[in-house]
């Protein structure tokens, strides 16, 4: 007879077989989406990036609304990580929101995901679809983040206390997100004395005692 210990590390090497294929459908549908568009992104072709059946695909996704919100999640999951593992919570505020904005525009050289998270976006907004309302909560949970950083630095006083914290936080995402873009326009751009220049200025901008 199976003892229950036998049976619970076969279920957890089930769990983990299953979590590193779904991280490997991901990781191919982000590598293909950057390199050749979400038009060629079909579950065929992610199929065979990954090596696994187009079948489990479908299993994974279940369909296009599927393979967006997983690709989304990966992407939001590598920054939670980043977060969390950074004890950016632990940070007062004001250095917790420089942070992450640093940690963040450092990681557009990683032009694949950005790539794909551009592309998804573009195309779910120019399509009109309801694609959108995904990236919009993501939007939406970074933003939160983001204000809940500025609210906590004011109690701190070391944020103006002068500052709306919903639009401060608004203006920065939009910010990053711009910066995004313009990565993508122009992939040769050198993002080292940008990424200095703009935390002297969201400091020298948030800070009460203007960024001494």
């Amino acid at each position: 007879m199976e003892d229950t210990a036998q049976k619970t590390n076969r279920r957890r090497t089930q769990a983990e077989r299953r979590d590193e294929s779904e991280r490997g459908l991901v990781r191919a549908a982000v590598a293909l989406v950057s390199e050749e568009g979400v038009s060629a992104s079909t579950f065929e072709a992610i199929a065979r990036r990954s090596g696994y059946s187009r079948g489990l695909v479908g299993q994974r996704f279940g369909s296009k609304l599927g393979l967006i919100e997983a690709v989304i999640a990966y992407l939001h999951d590598g920054r939670e990580s980043f977060a969390d593992g950074g004890k950016l919570d632990g940070l007062p505020g004001l250095e917790a929101l420089l942070t992450y904005a640093n940690h963040y525009v450092q990681r557009l050289s990683h032009l694949g995901e950005v790539q794909a998270y551009f592309r998804l976006l573009a195309w779910a907004v120019a399509d009109i679809s309801t694609f959108r309302t995904v990236f919009a909560a993501e939007h939406d949970r970074i933003g939160a983040r983001f204000e809940g950083w500025i609210r906590q630095g004011q109690a701190e006083g070391q944020i103006r206390p002068d500052l709306d914290a919903t639009a401060a936080a608004l203006m920065v995402g939009s910010q990053l997100l711009g910066l995004s873009i313009q990565v993508l326009i122009d992939p040769a751009m050198d993002l080292n004395p940008i990424r200095a220049t703009y935390l002297a200025t969201l400091r020298h901008a948030f800070s009460a005692s203007g960024g001494e």
